[in-house]
């Protein structure tokens, strides 16, 4: 395994002890402090200060920025510059993420390293560029044909937004994967407080990386869940990408078993790491009512959940800071004595809820959902009986 090579980040004593700062300003400082070289992006609101931020401040720390005529090249120049071994990230809406599709497949199929940045606004189609929503989890999440899952983590406020883009990166350099950040317009746009001292320490990025002896197999592993070791496009070695069902080799095959391993390893890398990524932030452990939530409707179920406490309710709050892979070790223990889960989500129907209910048993779910608006604690209050 080989660190990329990270900035020094500030010592302590320079740094500010309270900031304000907006969920894209911090999602574009975490990008930079933990390592990214390369960011192309095209302006799309909500996510448009995460371009600006990037396009004036990464130059300034060594890397380089590139205004994208489209979103198909923004992600399609990230994976390049991935291909060549340095960091990458773009950032994008919904309407922006329908046009990336194509190439996000092609990062999964050539276990190409890269961070999306996925700000949601309320949709279909070019839907309300200002308008608030969380309804792209289903979009995101089904993203690739044959159901292969891609990383997807969330961030209810700006101090989150930092720490899970450290590890977006951290996940996708050390499981060669494209990983999403979502986020939501209230998250990314709003000026809030952040507490720097409080900020993690950038990890150090270790993407697997082949050092011989032999002849370098771009695709080859041992086990299922192993990780391919990695060679950078115009090194010493002869790289192979491509977006076709291919060998350990990278050669075009059909009906092949290596062919078949490598579509199963696929799946199977994401899937082993299930217990590592998975992350629920839970308060209130043994309650007999579980309020789950992400992004911006996690901050009303804290208010909701604090208001039912103070009416001696027992009920256990949780923030979900990943969506996908499932986190179902988190989730067993969190159900632990739980006998009815309310789903908060900005969108209609319960999109996350309808992924959680086959693990839910016999509990009684609650899908708490708004659509075109924040969601209100009184509304979750209400859901909480």
């Amino acid at each position: 395994m080989s660190p990329t090579p990270a900035p020094t980040p500030l010592p302590p004593a320079s740094r500010p002890r309270r900031a304000l700062a907006t969920g894209c300003e911090m999602i574009a400082r975490a990008a930079m402090d933990v390592g990214c070289r390369y960011f192309a992006g095209y302006p799309i609101t909500p996510a448009s200060q995460i371009f600006e931020v990037m396009t004036r401040e990464l130059p300034e720390r060594g890397g380089l920025a590139s205004s994208a005529p489209d979103e198909i090249s923004a992600l399609a120049w990230c994976l390049g510059a991935s291909i060549r071994g340095v960091p990458s990230m773009t950032a994008t809406s919904g309407p922006g993420w329908a046009l990336m599709v194509e190439s996000v497949g092609y990062a999964v199929m050539t276990e190409t390293p890269v961070v999306i940045a996925m700000v949601q606004r309320l949709g279909p189609s070019t839907g309300a560029a200002t308008g608030g929503a969380q309804g792209d989890v289903g979009m995101v999440s089904q993203a690739v044909s044959g159901g292969y899952t891609i990383p997807v983590l969330a961030a209810s406020t700006a101090q989150e937004a930092y720490e899970e883009t450290l590890r977006a990166f951290e996940i996708a350099e050390r499981l060669r994967t494209p990983v999403v950040l979502l986020a939501d317009k209230e998250v990314a746009s709003t000026t809030e407080v952040v507490e720097p001292d409080r900020l993690p320490a950038p990890p150090a990025l270790l993407r697997p990386t082949f050092s011989g002896p032999g002849t370098y197999r771009p695709y080859a592993f041992g086990a299922p869940g192993e990780v391919p070791a990695f060679a950078p496009a115009g090194g010493p070695h002869k790289v192979t990408v491509t977006g076709s069902a291919h060998d350990f080799d990278g050669h075009l095959r059909k009906d092949d078993p290596e062919v078949l391993a490598v579509l199963r390893h696929l799946e199977q890398k994401i899937a082993g790491a299930e217990a590592s990524l998975g992350r629920l932030d839970l308060d209130g452990a043994g309650a007999d009512t579980l309020v789950l939530s992400f992004g911006v409707s996690s901050r009303a179920s804290r208010e909701a959940v604090a208001q039912a406490r103070a009416e001696g309710r027992a009920v256990a709050m949780g923030n979900l800071r990943t969506l996908f892979p499932v986190p179902r070790t988190a989730l067993v223990a969190a159900l632990d004595g739980v006998r009815r889960v309310v789903v908060v989500e900005e969108n209609m129907g319960g999109q996350y809820a309808q992924v959680l209910a086959p693990l839910l048993g016999d509990r009684q779910l609650v899908r708490v959902n708004g659509l075109g608006k924040l969601i209100a604690p009184a509304e979750i209050r209400h859901g909480i009986g």
